[in-house]
Formats: C-alpha cells, structure tokens, sequence
C-alpha cells in the first residue's frame, strides 16, 4: 500500500489500470484499495497544483507565525480550530520552537492579508503576537516544481 500511496503522491491523475501495470495487479484491487484509504482516512481528498504566477499574478500568500495561550482542558485544539475556519486561511500547524502555529493564508492583495492579521487573527482570544511572511515566489509545491527556469540575471563577480 506504500507504494500506491506514493504513486498517487506523485500523479493522482493516473488511471487504475496504469496503477494496476506498475504495482503488478489488477485494476480492481487499486480501485479497492484506494476506497479503503478513503474510507480509512488516509486519503483525505485530492488537490490541484497551479502556478499562480500564470493564473493570477496578483495572488498574495503568506506564513504567518501565531504566539498563542493555549487554553485548559484543550490546548490548542480550539484556537487552531477558530483560525482554520477562515476562507483565507489555507493551513493551520501546531509548531515546536519559537511559537505555536504556523498559519497559510491566500488573499487578492498585501493590504488583504494585512487586514486579515490585524481584524481577525490578532483578535482571536489567546492570540499573543502574530509574525507574518509574504511569499515572493514558489519554487516547489507539494514536491512538484511550479517556477519556470529562471534566467539567473545576476552578473559575474570576481576577484
């Protein structure tokens, strides 16, 4: 089953028989097995990878760092689950180190994404102090390279 699971990680677009030829099976027993981890909850659902400097120059994503008092009885299950609900927010993480979740959030612009930090994550009780990170430009997502070959513009330097 790891190596279904990796196959599927790599191209979730291929077909059971395609499957089926590289593992050494039949269709059926892919088609059975991928419903299994479906329905175990190993597959939790299937996803796009786009290249937003195609599809959407303007896309402004960002890491932002949230400090957090976790609250008795539930730690921090209850804040994360409050700053996942968001529309903007992409992925909540419980971190160790320096603070405690890692959030990814999507917006149409800095200003957005500003707005969202100081209006609603910042305000959220038990929300200590927030760091956030603009993303300038994706090299590899999900494993899969989404930058196109850059011209390296930099000039030679010698001694």
């Amino acid at each position: 089953m790891n190596a279904l699971l990796h196959l599927l990680k790599q191209n979730a677009r291929l077909s059971n028989e395609t499957l089926a030829m590289m593992l050494d099976t039949t269709p059926d027993a892919v088609a059975e097995q991928i419903a299994q981890l479906e329905r175990d909850g190993v597959i939790k659902g299937y996803s796009l990878i786009l290249n937003d400097e195609i599809v959407n120059k303007d896309r402004v994503s960002a890491f932002i760092e949230l400090k957090v008092t976790p609250k008795r009885d539930c730690g921090f299950e209850d804040l994360a689950k409050t700053v996942m609900m968001y529309d903007e927010v992409e992925s909540v993480s419980l971190m160790s180190g320096a603070y405690d979740l890692a959030v990814t959030v999507t917006g149409d612009s800095l200003k957005d994404i500003a707005l969202f930090v100081a209006q609603r994550l910042s305000t959220i009780d038990g929300v200590l102090s927030t760091a956030t990170h603009f993303v300038l430009k994706r090299y590899k997502e999900m494993g899969i390279f989404v930058a196109e070959d850059a011209v390296d513009e930099r000039s030679m330097v010698s001694p």
